[in-house]
């Protein structure tokens, strides 16, 4: 069976929280897309914590969808600094289309909403927290708790939903979404926050049983892979093509 994602935000503001390694950004860039299709929406790079996974680096993707794209730009693109751009105040208060903002990991990557708190709590948000069963301190419901009361205290706002984004990257089948959904469901209890949409690879549409998952499910094209892989991937292409990727090396070497 397959379907779409009918989740439509609350408030045109949507902020993607989460631990460290959850997936916060394939799930900003892939709501934004599917989005897209639909309003008007804008993303901003809040991410000041993992230089290798944020998604300024599938921008020009994005951006030919129809999607504004706010980050730092010059010497600022690539910094691991807490900048906060006019350009993000004003899209806050802009009141046209949908707004999300990938935050960075954990309570430390949260801590720069506390400096958006003062326009955020005047213009009402959403804030999403993402939950993958498959990494280390939101294995469990105590996990994903302590893990929420920390992004709150650094953030300064309340998460209002959450999100499964359970995978094991190329390793994951429904059984591995149905456990994360399953770990949600129970946050959910405990936290009284609903499960606001479930994500599965695209390659499961076929096969996805939707109904059972209960809840809006958000197609996912994985997007933001790891330099290791993009090597990996580039080495391949080179290789098709009947060229060496290693005499890049020793180019670069003799240089």
């Amino acid at each position: 069976m397959s379907g779409e994602l009918e989740y439509s935000p609350e408030h045109r503001v949507v902020l993607i929280v989460g631990n460290y390694g959850s997936g916060k950004t394939e799930v900003a860039v892939n709501l934004a897309i599917r989005l897209s299709q639909e309003q008007s929406v804008s993303i901003v790079d809040l991410d000041i914590v993992n230089p290798y996974f944020r998604c300024r680096e599938v921008r020009g993707e994005m951006e030919e969808t129809g999607i504004r794209v706010i980050n730092p730009e010059g010497d600022y693109q690539a910094a691991d600094l807490p900048i906060i751009l006019p350009e993000i105040r004003g899209a806050v208060l802009d009141g046209r289309g949908v707004l999300i903002c990938d935050v960075g990991g954990d309570d430390v990557g949260a801590r720069v909403l506390s400096s958006l708190a003062d326009v955020l709590l005047d213009r009402p948000c959403v804030m999403l927290q993402v939950l993958n069963a498959k990494r280390p301190f939101t294995e469990t419901v105590e996990g994903c708790l302590r893990i929420r009361r920390e992004i709150e205290a650094a953030s300064r706002l309340r998460v209002t939903g959450l999100v499964s984004n359970t995978h094991l990257l190329d390793e994951t089948d429904a059984g591995t979404v149905f456990d994360g959904l399953r770990l949600a469901r129970d946050v959910e209890e405990a936290s009284g926050l609903p499960v606001s949409f479930v994500t599965a690879d695209e390659n499961m549409r076929n096969s996805f049983d939707t109904e059972a998952a209960g809840c809006p499910v958000l197609w996912i094209k994985r997007r933001m892979l790891p330099p290791w892989k993009l090597r990996s991937m580039t080495d391949r292409a080179q290789r098709v093509l009947g060229r060496d990727p290693t005499l890049h090396e020793n180019d670069a070497g003799s240089n």
